[in-house]
C-alpha cells in the first residue's frame, strides 16, 4: 500500500509551529542574580566537574575572574562583599569558595575595574570583620586577613562600621583597641601568623622584641621574620643574632641575605657560605661549588684551601692562576710531597679477612665461597650528578 500524500500534506499543515528560543546561563548576566543564587552556582558547577578537586578549582576561579565583568549588581567589590556574608551557609564549602571570590576580586581590581561603590564594599567588608571578631559569623582566619587586605579596610573604616555612620572626625582609638584586644587572643591561641599580618596590614607597632622571642619560642619562625622584616632592621638584627644563639645557621643566613645585612654579620654570612662550599667539596662538586663563590675572594681561598685539602693539586692550581691567587703552596712541591709508583700492599695491613683476586683460579674460590653463603654484601662506588638535566654517572663495582 502507499502513501496518501494528501492526507499527509494535510497533517503537517495542522502541526503547530513553536519558534525556538535560546536561552543563556543565568552566569552569563548577573544584573538580576542574588548574591546566593551566584554561589550555588558555583558550588553546582564544582560538584559536577569530571576533573580532580584541584583542576575543578582553578578553571572555576578562572571562570569567577571572568563572572565578575558578567554586571553583578550594584557592582563586582559590593557584590563579592555581600557573597563573604553569605558564604558561612555554605559550610564545608565556605573556606575555599572564599578565596575562590577574593582571588577573582583581587585580580579583576587590579587592572583598574570594579572602583565603583568600592567605599560601601570596604564597609560592608569592615562590618563583616566586625562580625567575625564578636563570633556572630565565621570565617577562616586566613580569608578574614585576605578579606581585609582585597578591600584596603583601614581602622578608619572599621570605627564607621562599629557606630554605623558617615560623621567626619573618628580619631580610630577604639577600632584600634577593637582590634589589638582580637590580635591579643590570636596570640594567646598562638595563631601568629594572623596576629603578625593584622599587625602588619593596621600598622600597629606597639609590640617589639618580646613578641620576637615568642614566636621563636614557639618555633614560629615565618612569622618572626615577617614581623621582623614589618619592624625594621634593629629586630632584624636582634632575630639574626638569636637564630645564631639557637644553632639556625641557615634560618640567620637567609635573613641576612634577604634583608641585605651582610656587612652587620660579615662572619655568619662567610661562616654558612664556607660550610655549604666544604659539603660541595666533599661530594666532588668543585664546578657547582665555584660557580657559588661568585668571585668573593675570601670564599675563593677557602674552596683553594679545601681542594689542598683533598690533594686535589690539578684544582688548586687551576684556581689560582684563574683568580691570581698567591700564597698557596706551589703545586709542582705539593706534587713531589707524595709518593709516587707505590701501591698499598694487603700484607701491610695484617688483616687476614681480607682475599685478593688477581687471577682465574682465585676467581673460581671466591665464586664457590660467595655461593656457600646465605647473604653477601656489595659495596659499589658511585659519584653523584648535581647538574640539573645531565646525565647519571655510571658504577662502578668495587
Amino acid at each position: 500500500m502507499g502513501v496518501n500524500e494528501k492526507l499527509l500534506h494535510l497533517h503537517n499543515q495542522n502541526k503547530v509551529q513553536h519558534p525556538l528560543a535560546v536561552s543563556r546561563h543565568a552566569l552569563c548576566d548577573l544584573s538580576n542574580v542574588s548574591p546566593v543564587v551566584f554561589l550555588y552556582l558555583l558550588k553546582e558547577c564544582y560538584v559536577y566537574g569530571t576533573c580532580k578537586a584541584t583542576a575543578k578549582f582553578r578553571i572555576l576561579q578562572q571562570q569567577a575572574y571572568g563572572f565578575l565583568y558578567n554586571d553583578p549588581q550594584p557592582g563586582a567589590a559590593i557584590f563579592v562583599a555581600q557573597c563573604l556574608y553569605v558564604l558561612p551557609i555554605f559550610e564545608s564549602y565556605c573556606e575555599g569558595f572564599s578565596h575562590l571570590i577574593i582571588s577573582a576580586l583581587r585580580r579583576f581590581l587590579k587592572v583598574g575595574n570594579g572602583m565603583e561603590g568600592i567605599s560601601k564594599a570596604k564597609l560592608l567588608a569592615a562590618k563583616l570583620f566586625l562580625a567575625v571578631v564578636d563570633g556572630s559569623m565565621h570565617h577562616e582566619e586566613r580569608v578574614l586577613v585576605k578579606i581585609l587586605e582585597v578591600f584596603d579596610v583601614n581602622l578608619s573604616n572599621i570605627e564607621k562600621a562599629m557606630y554605623d555612620t558617615d560623621e567626619k572626625g573618628y580619631t580610630c582609638q577604639m577600632a584600634k583597641v577593637l582590634v589589638e584586644q582580637y590580635i591579643s587572643r590570636l596570640v594567646e591561641s598562638q595563631s601568629y601568623m594572623t596576629a603578625v599580618s593584622l599587625l602588619e596590614h593596621f600598622s600597629i607597632r606597639e609590640s617589639g622584641e618580646s613578641f620576637l622571642l615568642k614566636m621563636l619560642e614557639s618555633k614560629e619562625y615565618r612569622a618572626a621574620e615577617k614581623w621582623a622584616t614589618f619592624m625594621g632592621k634593629p629586630l632584624l638584627c636582634t632575630l639574626v643574632q638569636e637564630y645564631v644563639d639557637r644553632e639556625l645557621q641557615k634560618n640567620a643566613f637567609d635573613v641576612i641575605r634577604q634583608n641585605n645585612l651582610r656587612e652587620e654579620f660579615p662572619e655568619i654570612y662567610h661562616q654558612y657560605k664556607e660550610s655549604k662550599l666544604k659539603k660541595l667539596a666533599e661530594k666532588g662538586c668543585w664546578d657547582v661549588a665555584e660557580a657559588r663563590v661568585n668571585e668573593d675572594r675570601q670564599l675563593l681561598e677557602y674552596l683553594v684551601y679545601l681542594a689542598m685539602e683533598a690533594g686535589y693539586t690539578e684544582k688548586v692550581e687551576e684556581l689560582s692562576e684563574r683568580y691570581s691567587l698567591e700564597g698557596f703552596i706551589e703545586v709542582k712541591e705539593l706534587d713531589a710531597s707524595f709518593p709516587k709508583d707505590r701501591y698499598l700492599q694487603l700484607d701491610e695491613l695484617s688483616i687476614k679477612e681480607v682475599v685478593w683476586v688477581d687471577e682465574a683460579n682465585g676467581l673460581l674460590d671466591a665464586t664457590c665461597h660467595i655461593e656457600e653463603c646465605q647473604v653477601v654484601g656489595v659495596d659499589c662506588e658511585w659519584k653523584p650528578n648535581y647538574e640539573k638535566g645531565s646525565s647519571s654517572n655510571k658504577v662502578m663495582f668495587g
